[in-house]
Formats: structure tokens, C-alpha cells, sequence
């Protein structure tokens, strides 16, 4: 089939080489985001399937809202026969979704209907899921509602970061969209309409989302460290100012610290929770570099009693 690829960010990328690899299917162009300012120059960078798609000779389309006319008018010019979408970030107009002849697929990341929205594989891990997913789908105007073509599963880690899981689920996910499209082509698939038990949604984690209550069991501060790792990352205050904290290490023996109370010997950091006490194991002080948090306390000098959150 004759394909237009939709993603923006670097987990799209692995379905993109995935589609190019076919020998079935052809990807006649992509469609992505605007580039956007990046680094301390704040100069414009290409997405990264842009780039991607530059370097295999791929035409890229980079309308500023997929319902611009232009953008509308070269789509038709294309007539692709299916527009497979992973990670995009723009709502498709009616208009864009009528053109190729077998609709927009778009591979997301949980399995439907759980996690509808923006930060599926987040979600999942700050909800303690023990089993997520992919899942492709047809596009509809609703949201992540459309049937579904096919799913593969994933086992959630009990250490596993969001970014360790979407690593994982992208490169899953991107032999799922193959075989979705190849299914889509031979006629052997059909899409299926989601249950309607079930459902969850899963917004984008905001920066307060991300902020850690150390009143909270010490087993919900660990899914909100490691659902927030990478972005937008776990965070708390110290002294006044925000201090990020990476994935940390479960201590169920240790009950005689605080929620947010510091103890601190010469090669480790302690905090108190709601239940048990965590060990820190690497910190970001505001303004600095990821450090170990023995560092980082032996630089601060914490003194006795001294919590975090306060």
C-alpha cells in the first residue's frame, strides 16, 4: 500500500524504520509537527521522524494544523491507500481523516480501552499495572474510541521508568503497525469496536502531578518517581528550592523516619514516607546536573531533622 506516516517524537521512530523496512508497503511522505525550538539556543530543530524521514528521502509534510488547505490539497495529490500514526500530537480534522481510502491506523501505546489520552504508558505505570500494551486502531473523531485492529501485551517491570517501558512498547508496537497493515492490504483484518467496560483515561501528566507527597506509602512514591521519569520528572523541595529525584530503592524494614525526614550516612540518603523509608539514589538540585545523593547531601550538609517537601 501506499502509506503517509504520521509521528513527531523519538518513539514514532521505530515504527517509521519498521514501514520503511516493508517490502509490501511504500511510505510516500510524513507528516510531523512544526520544527521547534530546542537546547540553550533555542534554535529551530526538526522532529526527530522528520529527520529520520530527510535522511531516508522521504517527502516531509510539516503543515502548522493538519486542516490547513495546503497541506489538505497534497495529501489528496498523494492518494495513500492508509495513513499509519504513532505519537503525532494534532487532532485530524474530518477533512484529512476522508482522504485515504483505508483511514488513519494509529498505534497507541496501552491496551484499549484502558488509557485513552496523551500519557497512556505514564499512566500505567503510576496506576501499578503489572501487564500493558499496544494497540492499533482506527480513527475516529473521538478520542483513542475508534475499533480495533490488533493488540500486543507487555509486561510492566517492577523497576521499569515510563521511558523504560515506551522504549520497549515502540519497538513491539512498530511489528504490531506492520502486520496491521499488511492485515489491512491482504483483507484478512477487520476492526473490531472497543468494549464499552473498561474504559480509563490517561491526560498528560502536568508538572504538579509530578511533585512527590512523602506522606504518601512509600510504594505510591515510588510509581510517581518512576511514572514521571523521564519527563516531566519527580520533583520536591528542599530549602526552598525544587530538587528532582530519579528512581529510588524500597527499604520495608526501615519505619523510624518522618514522611520527608533525611538521614544520611556516608554513602547513602534516606527519606522517610507515609509507610517505609526509600533510599535516594541519584537527584537533580535546580539549576545543576544529575548527581548521586550521597553527593549531592554531603555537598547541601544536611542538617538533623531536615525533611524534604517542606
Amino acid at each position: 500500500m501506499k502509506l503517509v506516516f504520521a509521528g513527531t517524537p523519538e518513539v514514532a521512530v521505530p515504527a517509521l524504520d519498521a514501514l520503511i523496512a516493508s517490502d509490501r508497503h511504500e511510505v510516500a511522505a510524513v507528516v510531523t509537527r512544526p520544527d521547534a525550538p530546542a537546547g540553550r539556543g533555542r534554535r529551530l530543530v526538526a522532529s526527530p521522524v522528520a529527520q529520520r524521514a530527510e535522511e531516508a528521502g522521504i517527502e516531509v509534510l510539516k503543515p502548522l494544523k493538519p486542516r490547513d488547505e495546503d497541506f489538505l490539497a497534497r495529501l489528496r495529490d498523494i492518494a495513500p491507500d492508509c495513513c499509519p500514526v504513532v505519537a503525532y500530537g494534532a487532532l485530524l480534522p474530518k477533512a484529512a481523516l476522508e482522504v485515504p481510502a483505508h483511514g488513519w491506523v494509529n498505534l497507541h501505546f496501552s491496551l484499549l480501552p484502558a488509557w485513552r489520552g496523551a500519557a497512556p504508558v505514564q499512566h500505567a505505570v503510576l496506576a501499578g499495572d503489572e501487564v500493558t500494551g499496544a494497540t492499533t486502531f482506527l480513527i475516529e473523531e473521538g478520542l483513542d474510541s475508534g475499533p480495533v485492529y490488533g493488540v500486543v501485551t507487555e509486561e510492566v517491570r517492577p523497576t521499569d521508568t515510563s521511558g523504560d517501558l515506551l522504549t520497549r512498547l515502540a519497538f513491539a508496537g512498530a511489528g504490531l503497525l506492520v502486520a496491521t497493515m499488511d492485515g489491512i492490504e491482504d483483507g484478512t483484518l477487520e476492526a473490531v469496536p472497543q468494549p464499552t467496560e473498561g474504559v480509563s483515561h490517561a491526560p498528560k501528566i502536568s508538572v504538579e502531578d509530578a511533585r512527590i507527597d512523602w506522606a504518601a506509602p512509600a510504594l505510591r512514591v515510588d510509581r510517581v518517581v518512576r511514572g514521571c521519569t523521564p519527563a516531566p520528572g519527580a520533583w520536591t523541595l528542599f530549602r526552598g528550592d525544587r530538587l528532582k529525584v530519579m528512581p529510588l530503592a524500597l527499604l520495608p524494614d526501615r519505619t523510624d523516619l518522618a514522611p520527608g525526614e533525611l538521614s544520611v550516612t556516608k554513602n547513602a540518603v534516606y527519606a522517610g514516607t507515609g509507610s517505609h523509608a526509600v533510599e535516594l539514589q541519584w537527584v537533580k538540585p535546580q539549576g545543576k546536573k544529575p548527581m548521586r545523593a550521597a553527593d549531592w547531601a554531603r555537598g547541601v550538609r544536611i542538617g538533623a531533622g531536615e525533611r524534604l517537601g517542606a
